[in-house]
C-alpha cells in the first residue's frame, strides 16, 4: 500500500498564521500522516529547506516556479527515499512554453507542474506523482494545465499515475470536468473509505469551507483505498490555510 499526501502551506501567512509558527506544524502534520509522496503548493525555499532539516527521511524533486532554481513557489514531489528510487522527473511551465519560466494564456501568475517517477526497491512497483498548483484566475490556464499534465501522464505508456495539487477549482467546474475526460479519477470519489469534508477554510472554517485540493488516479492501474481529509488543528493552531488530504492505494 502507498499513500500520497497535498500540503498547500500557504507561502507567508501573517500574525499568529506567519510561516515561523506554522512551519513546525507542518511537519508535525506530515510526520503523523506518514505519506509515502507528498505535494506542496506555495512552498517556496524557506519551505523547501525547512523540509528538508525537518524530514531528513525524504528527498525531493523540484524548482521554483520564477526561475527554474530557487525563487519562487514550488510545487515539489518529496518522497521516502529508503523505500523509493527516483528515476524520470521535472517540471513544466504551464505556459505555450513549456521549457522555460513563464506565464500562460490568462493566468495571473507563473504556474508549474512537477512529476517524479518513483520505484518502490522492495517490490520493484513504480508509480508517476504529479503535482501542481493551478492559476486562480485563468480558466483558459486552468483547462490547459490540466491537458498539458494528461498528456504528459500519457507519454509514460500505462505506469501508474497520481496527481496531487491546488486546483483552485470546485468539483463540477470546467477544469475539473476536463481533467476527467482521461484516464484519470477523483480518488476521493474512486475510495471506498471516504469523506466529505471541505479543503479550504482561510483560517475561519465558520464561514469559509471549500473544496479546491485533489487527487486524482489512473482509474486503470491505482486502486484507491481510503481518502481522508486531515481536517483537525496541530497542537491548538491551524497548519495553514487549506486542509491537507491524502490518499491509500494499491496498483494493480
Amino acid at each position: 500500500m502507498y499513500r500520497v499526501l497535498s500540503t498547500n502551506v500557504l507561502c507567508y501567512g501573517s500574525g499568529e498564521h506567519c510561516i515561523e509558527n506554522r512551519i513546525p506544524l507542518e511537519i508535525e502534520m506530515i510526520k503523523e500522516i506518514k505519506p509515502s509522496s507528498f505535494g506542496v503548493q506555495e512552498a517556496h525555499y524557506q519551505w523547501i529547506t525547512a523540509f528538508e532539516k525537518g524530514l531528513p527521511e525524504y528527498s525531493y524533486v523540484g524548482v521554483g516556479r520564477e526561475d527554474g532554481k530557487q525563487d519562487g513557489e514550488y510545487s515539489a514531489v518529496f518522497y521516502l527515499k529508503d523505500r523509493f528510487t527516483a528515476g524520470d522527473s521535472g517540471t513544466f511551465w504551464i505556459s505555450e512554453t513549456p521549457d522555460v519560466p513563464s506565464k500562460g494564456w490568462d493566468a495571473a501568475c507563473i504556474r508549474i507542474a512537477t512529476y517524479v517517477k518513483l520505484t518502490d526497491k522492495e517490490t520493484g512497483k513504480s508509480y508517476i506523482h504529479f503535482n501542481t498548483h493551478l492559476d486562480h484566475i485563468g480558466i483558459n490556464a486552468q483547462i490547459n494545465g490540466v491537458k498539458m499534465i494528461q498528456e504528459k501522464a500519457a507519454s509514460f505508456g500505462g505506469i501508474p499515475i497520481v496527481c496531487t495539487g491546488d486546483f483552485n477549482v470546485p468539483e463540477g467546474s470546467e477544469c475539473y470536468k476536463t481533467m476527467l475526460t482521461s484516464n484519470l479519477g477523483d480518488a476521493r470519489k474512486m475510495a471506498p473509505d471516504t469523506d466529505t469534508c471541505y479543503t479550504f477554510h482561510g483560517f475561519n472554517p465558520d464561514k469559509i469551507r471549500e473544496t479546491i485540493d485533489f487527487i486524482f488516479a489512473d482509474k486503470k492501474t491505482v486502486k484507491p483505498l481510503k481518502f481522508r481529509v486531515v481536517n483537525k488543528k496541530i497542537n491548538g493552531a491551524f497548519y495553514s490555510d487549506h486542509y491537507a488530504i491524502y490518499c491509500d492505494f494499491d496498483l494493480i
